[in-house]
């Protein structure tokens, strides 16, 4: 059985860099040998975590978010950096699934990306994305993956135009499904 990768773009933007990290990580799981879907957060409208809408009922778009998790084995996260850290979106996303039991995060093996056009990549909005995941016990990969000036990063056909970047990427992917692989054993 192949690995389940659930995949999101932290950005909402329709042709964001890192939704084009993400459509490339996408191509290469695929290809080798992982089931991909990528969902976009814009289709599940939450409203900011408050604890007295959590008691009236968890909102239809919690619960349909709750069981894309259920589904899959992993979360793969393609994130911008929004002053050196990540955008309110995740961290909503990531509020409304820790308040369910059991936490469906949990247990779950987990990959951070980043695409941006400055030269740090987004790594520092990374970091920070790894803390609520830990503690909502995802074991987040060790290998991140930041791709610094990726408004120039991509070619017309969607891959890396530098082939050392594109095979760190891939290497970064396979390493990743290993693992899934591994621990689903």
């Amino acid at each position: 059985m192949a690995a389940k990768i659930l995949a999101f773009s932290g950005s909402l933007r329709k042709d964001s860099l890192n939704r084009k990290l993400l459509w490339q990580a996408g191509q290469l799981a695929a290809f080798h040998g992982a089931e991909f879907r990528e969902i976009n957060l814009n289709d599940f409208e939450l409203p900011f975590y408050n604890s007295e809408i959590q008691e009236v009922g968890f909102p239809a778009a919690a619960d349909r978010l709750k069981a894309e998790v259920d589904e899959h084995d992993a979360i793969l996260i393609v994130s911008p950096e929004y002053n050196h850290s990540f955008p309110a979106v995740v961290k909503n996303a990531i509020d409304w699934l820790s308040r369910y039991r059991p936490n469906p995060l949990s247990g779950k093996q987990g990959m951070l990306m980043s695409a941006s056009p400055g030269m740090v990549g987004g790594n520092r909005g990374l970091w920070h994305l790894r803390q609520p995941l830990e503690v909502c016990g995802v074991h987040v990969h060790p290998n991140m993956f930041s791709l610094a000036n990726a408004g120039d990063a991509f070619a017309d056909d969607g891959t890396l135009k530098d082939a050392a970047m594109q095979r760190r990427l891939e290497e970064t992917i396979i390493s990743y499904i290993h693992l899934i692989d591994k621990v689903r054993r």
